[in-house]
């Protein structure tokens, strides 16, 4: 009888600890997603406030077409991209492209003291900076995600159910990642 109270037991906690490990890994899953969505919402934002940016720019600047096609493509390609790996791939041309489209500006002193300029130039910095923040709070709810996944013994429990690996949401190139600055000397 009491054998079979200690066995009841140990299947009863077993099965409890199976429902908590689950329980926590669809949670981390949720805070996942969640985050994702969030750097989503930044980088639609930014996609809508290029191409005013663009058609303010080339008001001054008409002799940079090769930039501008290069920021348009560059976005286009960005809004296409599925996935996480390939979103980073395709942000980073992205941001490469519009930091050239501020060198461009540096050369049109007129440009840069134009308002209608400077108050999308804020925008698309502070688009910029909430975008940094949001990539951050991601990744940091990817690696609670991921130790999860791989710690034992929810790790047993993440394969049975098809909890995998996600990935980072990260730039190759650090430099891309810091918001582009312009002068306004």
């Amino acid at each position: 009888m009491i054998g079979g109270c200690v066995v009841l037991g140990l299947v009863l906690f077993g099965i409890l600890t199976g429902i908590v490990m689950f329980n926590a890994l669809v949670r981390l899953r949720s805070e996942t997603d969640n985050a994702w969505s969030q750097i989503d919402v930044q980088l639609r934002r930014r996609y809508d406030l290029v191409p005013n940016l663009v058609e303010v720019v080339k008001g001054y600047a008409t002799h940079e077409r090769e930039t501008f096609d290069r920021v348009t493509q560059a976005r286009s390609a960005a809004m296409q991209a599925r996935g996480v790996r390939q979103k980073a791939a395709s942000e980073q041309a992205f941001s490469t492209a519009l930091g050239q489209l501020y060198l461009v500006v540096e050369n049109y002193p007129e440009l840069k003291a134009d308002e209608g300029f400077s108050a999308l130039r804020e925008e698309v910095t502070s688009t910029e900076n909430r975008l940094a923040f949001a990539r951050q709070g991601y990744n940091d709810c990817v690696l609670e995600f991921n130790v999860k996944v791989q710690s034992f013994p929810s790790n047993l429990i993440a394969s049975m159910f098809g909890f995998i690996n996600r990935d980072f949401f990260q730039l190759e190139n650090e430099a891309v990642t810091e918001v582009p600055r312009i002068s306004m000397r």
